[in-house]
């Protein structure tokens, strides 16, 4: 049996890069956090793994290869946010989730269709940041240990002087220096009041609001009038802990180029972003709009252009969308997919109709996801010390009694194990470290007690459920 040193991982179980996933391997991460729906997460898979093929071909080709965008249908609770979710972290992707019942038609105040992909580019630009910072962090952490050093203890100019007393107080000085750099890693000085100066940026952002184009668009006037505002540099009283964060902040802007990570975060988002487009249900129709009321067939009309790839202006420049994976959702309960407008419905080649949760998917979604409730729950009540304990059979009757309320009231899918759950646990809950028997067990019996009430009265259920 190979033995793996810290820090490494089997290579059989480790996952493997994006661009060596197969569509099998990316449908094996999701299965990790979504139970079923092997059609939608099939479909998402090779999305993905086009784009990985499209990188690999010559750029007169690549241009050309456009996505094929997915249009999702099912009701909710089923998994259609968390798919598109989770397949944006496998990608390390930009994403963004925007309801298209937000959106308005041109002429009418609201959110327009292009605050979208703005939004994507201020998503971009954040996850590119992030991953700026995190490179340079090693070297930014050594400046930071170095200023505050030299707060703690001030060099002194005595090098430059050639005598005996001069190289001996160096020396000391040195000598001290590495005793305080000790205590400094150790976190013995972090409660020591230190000045140190900070810089404090003005206000310069304004943002205007209505008017095609212009709304939520950021004019910064700094980039525009250079150093008309300069920083103000101000000097604060704090614990080194406190100043240990804000020194490491301005080390990590000082090391990154600001410029260069504003573009390669556009190019990610033009090449890789995702556009998730809940409620699309909600605009699916083509009847014309009488009076002041905003048209549906308004919004999919203003909506086709980003679909089929336009040039959106962004306070960062500007995106064209021609590469952007939209995928759109909705439940469809009213509307139907062919509501849409034809040249729509052609942007969204790939359909994929998610399955309302059985009983098994139920219990499979208490247990089986890495972040399922169950196991949330447990840890939440393992810091006070409690430690809980589902069996088998409790598992069951929470998954039938949900699958019975969704049944009889609005099918709301997995969402109605957060209500239920929180119903059972609630008295745990309250008590919390107050409880004399810190292993606390979950069964069938206890379930019953608990929700019985509950699911058997219909005028509770509608009220509560």
């Amino acid at each position: 049996m190979p033995i793996y040193l810290s820090g490494e991982t089997d290579p059989k179980n480790a996952t493997p890069k994006l661009d060596e996933m197969t569509p099998r391997q990316i449908v094996a991460e999701l299965d990790k956090y979504v139970v079923g729906q092997a059609a939608a997460k099939r479909a998402v898979a090779v999305a993905l793994r086009n784009r990985i093929r499209r990188q690999k071909l010559p750029a007169e080709i690549a241009r050309d290869v456009l996505p094929k965008n997915i249009l999702m249908i099912g009701s909710t609770g089923v998994g259609k946010t968390e798919i598109a979710r989770r397949l944006a972290r496998i990608a390390d992707s930009p994403f963004v989730k925007i309801e298209a019942s937000k959106f308005t038609e041109v002429g009418y105040v609201g959110r327009d269709v292009e605050s979208m992909i703005r939004d994507l580019a201020d998503a971009a630009v954040e996850m590119a940041k992030q991953a700026a910072y995190d490179a340079v962090l090693p070297r930014a952490e050594e400046n930071t240990e170095e200023v505050l050093l030299d707060v703690l203890l001030p060099r002194t100019d005595l090098g430059y002087s050639s005598s005996p007393d001069a190289t001996e107080a160096e020396a000391r000085h040195t000598r001290t220096r590495e005793k305080l750099r000790e205590q400094l890693r150790r976190g013995d000085l972090d409660d020591r009041l230190i000045e140190i100066d900070t810089q404090e940026r003005p206000n310069t952002t304004i943002d205007f609001i209505g008017g095609q184009g212009m709304e939520e668009m950021g004019v910064n006037i700094k980039d525009m009038f250079g150093n008309l505002f300069p920083t103000k540099t101000v000097r604060r009283k704090m614990k080194v802990a406190e100043a240990r964060k804000y020194v490491l902040r301005e080390q990590q802007e000082l090391l990154i180029d600001s410029e260069q990570v504003t573009r390669s975060a556009l190019e990610k988002a033009q090449s890789s972003g995702i556009v998730f487009l809940d409620e699309i249900d909600k605009i699916a129709g083509r009847e014309a709009a009488s009076g002041p009321d905003v048209s549906r067939e308004g919004v999919q009309r203003d909506l086709l252009p980003i679909v089929e790839g336009t040039n959106v202006n962004t306070r960062y420049g500007m995106i064209s969308t021609e590469h952007i994976l939209f995928i759109a959702a909705g439940a469809f309960h009213v509307s139907k997919p062919s509501d849409l407008i034809p040249e729509l419905q052609g942007r969204f080649p790939i359909r994929v109709e998610l399955e309302s949760l059985t009983v098994d998917d139920l219990e499979r979604v208490l247990t089986q996801p890495k972040n399922s409730l169950i196991k949330q729950y447990q840890a939440l009540l393992s810091t006070e010390g409690i430690e809980l304990n589902f069996t088998d059979d409790a598992v069951r009757k929470l998954a039938e009694m949900t699958a019975e309320i969704n049944k009889v009231t609005e099918n709301i899918g997995a969402r109605r194990l957060h209500t239920l759950v929180e119903k059972l646990l609630e008295e745990i809950s309250f008590e919390g470290s107050e409880l004399e028997e810190k292993t606390q067990t979950i069964d069938a019996a206890y379930v019953e007690g608990r929700l019985s009430g509950l699911v058997a009265n219909e005028d509770i259920q509608n009220y509560i459920l």
